[in-house]
């Protein structure tokens, strides 16, 4: 069974989640992991700089992007995660919101399942009780990325009853408490003042751990540094991924694994 207990134990200090699109239109890197050649150097890439997750993700969630088919994001991942699983010396985990597709992902060897359906789906579920494998919920308002929820009690409190209800509705299907992680979903359903809300609470939102914080070039890192071109937010990005790690963020879901692993290089339980 795999624990995010044990291996945050084993750490000691934050997990840095490199993230790895295999999809042609990713709203920072499209199209840049989409050959086998580019696939296998990425991996390696992110293991040498010190990820110690690969989270693969075959359909971009973009807000200006249509949902690619079940199908499609199933041949995406036939292509690719067995070259992953192959070169990868850390768990890989699969970004999906399709229990077939976790399911066929787990089989094939993944560890960890990050869920960002933003619901409890029993079918997901029943493939981590099966497999064993890690569960991440992320909060998403019921919405997607292209559109904002209203949270009558405050950001904070929506995701703080979201993150209880998995959690009770896990267990409740004995699954264990360290196969769970926990994502605020920042800019999902959200406005750039929720995410900067968010982003500001970790200390709070870390009652449910692992926290997973993924802000990593996202719009809120524009509006913050007024930086319009994703792959242009890598130092704002970064200092974000080292604030909320120092607020109790334990996962960081980031592009730019290299520079986050140095900025937190000087942050573990002691010190957090």
């Amino acid at each position: 069974m795999f624990s995010f207990d044990n291996f945050l134990a084993e750490k000691r200090g934050p997990l840095v989640m490199g993230i790895l699109n295999v999809t042609p239109d990713s709203f920072s890197d499209g199209a840049q992991a989409f050959s086998r050649e580019t696939v296998i150097a990425k991996v390696k890439s992110l293991c040498n700089q010190g990820a110690d997750i690969i989270d693969v993700g075959a359909c971009s969630t973009a807000p200006v992007n249509d949902l690619a088919s079940a199908e499609e994001e199933l041949r995406r991942l036939e292509m690719f995660l067995p070259l992953v699983l192959r070169e990868s010396t850390v768990p890989v985990s699969i970004d999906t919101f399709r229990p077939e597709i976790a399911r066929y992902a787990v089989q094939l060897g993944v560890s960890i399942i990050n869920d960002e359906s933003g619901a409890f789906n029993e079918e997901m579920a029943a493939v981590v009780k099966q497999y064993g494998c890690g569960w991440i919920f992320m909060h998403t308002g019921d919405k997607s990325s292209s559109q904002v929820a209203e949270y009558k009690n405050g950001v904070v409190q929506d995701v703080l009853s979201f993150f209880g209800e998995m959690k009770r509705r896990a267990t409740e299907m004995n699954i264990a408490l360290c196969q769970l992680s926990f994502d605020c979903g920042i800019g999902f359903g959200k406005t750039r003042d929720d995410d900067l809300t968010l982003l500001a609470s970790c200390d709070v939102l870390s009652e449910y751990s692992p926290l997973l914080i993924g802000a990593s070039r996202k719009r809120i890192i524009g509006a913050l540094t007024g930086i319009d071109v994703p792959s242009e937010r890598v130092e704002g990005s970064v200092a974000v991924a080292k604030l909320v790690a120092q607020d109790g963020a334990e996962i960081l879901r980031v592009h730019d694994v290299a520079q986050t692993v140095e900025a937190i290089s000087n942050i573990n339980k002691g010190n957090i």
